[in-house]
């Protein structure tokens, strides 16, 4: 099951950096070990349609949750990351997809029971 890499970048002028074009230049070499591939990277166009969003969204694919986590502890990945970190604050997750056959429905059933077994008392 897909995998993805999740950032919340917040960068302002100071973000532009020789360190920050290093980490720019060299992450793809991290990423191809582990089959990661960007999917949203510095988005020319973007639209809060809701709530408050104040970074850039950084979206990176891995074919598992295991291929992710290897690229992040791997050496040549932790070594760039004080290069970003230094200048860019943000958040940064790990977190699954969902199957190829996933269906919003059961997942609403099974919160549905959950939350229907919750107020039902205890004997």
């Amino acid at each position: 099951m897909t995998a993805y890499a999740l950032a919340n970048l917040t960068p302002d002028a100071a973000a532009l950096h020789e360190d920050v074009f290093l980490y720019i230049e060299r992450i793809q070499a991290t990423l191809a070990p582990f089959g990661g591939r960007f999917l949203v990277h510095g988005a020319p166009r973007r639209e809060t349609l809701e709530g408050d969003w104040p970074g850039a969204l950084v979206m990176i694919a891995f074919p598992t949750y295991d291929d992710a986590r290897a690229w992040y502890d791997s050496e040549p990945y932790q070594a760039l990351i004080p290069l970003r970190t230094r200048h860019i604050p943000g958040d940064v997750l790990l977190i699954d997809g969902v199957p190829d056959d996933y269906d919003p429905a059961t997942t609403a059933a099974a919160m549905r029971a959950a939350a229907s077994a919750e107020r039902v008392p205890a004997e």
